[in-house]
């Protein structure tokens, strides 16, 4: 039976998280409450699709339930677990045998006693993986982004970043120091002005530049080694994040660092374990044991965090084992077919989608409120995705991000593409009918 909707009020469809983020008042608990008058008022039309939880982890096809408790099954398209290690067996019975050798908790700061003989190992693991002379871990990958940058950059020194740098880079930037200049998406032009500008007043200070292997909203990248040139060039030190491609992309799962033949090149490389890795966890990687033991001392995430689980440590150094494997390129190859095909489809069923073949397939919608009616309709209809909205992405440019996982399969791709196709066509007749002009999907053929 089709599910009759009740019309959403216009202020579930409009309005962004930006628009609280700076509250009045002077009272810190009473001025948070029109956020969450704002956020109920979505959630209690359906128009909130965050904080779900699913049953049974981040299968293919999962069981959930959003936050107000209401049941959904469906294709998983929302987790990110590109290589499907989490539900990998070796890597479960890895899990199992290290409980049984360490125990569930480091109980201590990498810079005492929190280090293990799986983190030792997993550190000169990932050094020799990226051709580096060594690498730092740390408990989360947020951590390791914004612990990097605070470790290093001091308040004279200066900070050149992408504009779509993940938030764990701006927020280790904004803490580190006020002289932060970003530059357009992917635009080399515009970070030399920045470089040209810096140098011609400061010569004495250093510089950080700062981009992502795999942008994760438009699944894109940039000229590692233009950027890497540019860096030697201006005397700044070239800083990666790999979060989203290290593992999952590249014919040796090098992800784009491989792909550049930037292996060992980059100044340094920051990641994170948990999109291809089955972890919570991050790591810097160094081309020179000095940056890392200053970044155990003085870089705050690290310092005084208890380290990494040890558990979590056997998880990704198996990981890597796999990944570094024939074992890993057929995950790859699977991953990638399964990547293909969901972009065919896509465009074969109307849709358009942002960049490049990667294991984030970001759905083009628009308007928030096309989304938003979206998104209430794809829990009833089996498909669970992420909708990203502004400020997350420019305003007007909602989208669904899909994350494929090589153990998808071929239904499972066919059933998202259908579902998302059929949600997006109920959600613009809806705003039709509210008076709002919906953007239309584009004849198919």
């Amino acid at each position: 039976m089709k599910t009759i909707y009740n019309e959403v009020p216009a202020d579930a469809l409009t309005g962004s998280m930006r628009d609280f983020r700076v509250p009045a008042g002077n009272d810190l608990e009473r001025r948070v409450g029109n956020f969450f008058k704002w956020q109920n008022l979505r959630r209690q039309n359906g128009v909130w699709p965050f904080s779900r939880a699913t049953d049974f982890g981040p299968r293919t096809e999962v069981s959930a339930a959003d936050d107000r408790g209401i049941a959904m099954q469906g294709v998983n398209f929302a987790s990110q677990d590109y290589l499907s290690m989490s539900s990998n067996p070796v890597i479960k019975a890895t899990a199992l045998e290290a409980i049984e050798r360490y125990g569930v908790h480091s109980a201590g700061s990498p810079a005492l006693v929190g280090n293990t003989t799986a983190s030792v190992a997993l550190e000169r693991k990932i050094a020799e993986f990226l051709g580096m002379e060594d690498a730092l871990l740390y408990p989360t990958g947020w951590g390791a982004g914004f612990g990097v940058i605070k470790g290093l950059v001091r308040s004279s020194d200066h900070i050149v970043m992408d504009t779509l740098s993940h938030t764990c880079l701006q927020e280790g930037a904004n803490a580190a120091t006020r002289n932060i200049y970003q530059f357009r998406h992917l635009d080399m032009a515009h970070c030399r002005r920045w470089l040209e500008k810096i140098r011609a007043t400061d010569t004495e200070n250093g510089i950080m530049v700062v981009t992502e292997g795999l942008f994760s909203m438009d699944s894109d990248t940039p000229d590692l080694a233009a950027m890497q040139e540019l860096c030697n060039e201006f005397n700044a030190t070239l800083m990666v994040d790999v979060a989203h491609d290290l593992g999952a992309l590249g014919e040796d799962g090098r992800g784009h660092i491989g792909i550049q033949n930037m292996i060992g090149k980059v100044d340094i490389v920051m990641g994170s374990f948990s999109k291809t890795f089955a972890s919570n966890g991050g790591f810097v990687a160094v081309k020179d044991r000095a940056i890392k033991e200053y970044l155990r001392f003085y870089s705050a995430p690290a310092t005084f965090s208890n380290a990494m689980s040890p558990v979590n440590a056997a998880i990704v150094l198996k990981a890597f084992e796999i990944i570094d494997s024939p074992e890993g390129k057929v995950l790859r190859n699977e991953l990638m077919t399964n990547v293909l095909e969901l972009r065919r489809q896509l465009t074969a069923a109307g849709l358009e989608y942002y960049g490049d073949p990667s294991a984030i397939v970001a759905v083009k919608m628009g308007t928030e409120g096309l989304a938003r009616l979206v998104s209430r309709r794809l829990p009833e209809l089996g498909l669970l995705c992420n909708l990203v909205e502004y400020p997350a992405v420019g305003k007007g440019a909602a989208r669904f991000r899909m994350q494929v996982m090589a153990k998808h399969s071929a239904q499972n791709v066919s059933d998202a593409v259908a579902r998302i196709k059929a949600a997006r066509l109920e959600a613009e007749i809806e705003l039709a009918t509210m008076g709002e002009q919906a953007p239309r999907m584009r004849a198919v053929a």
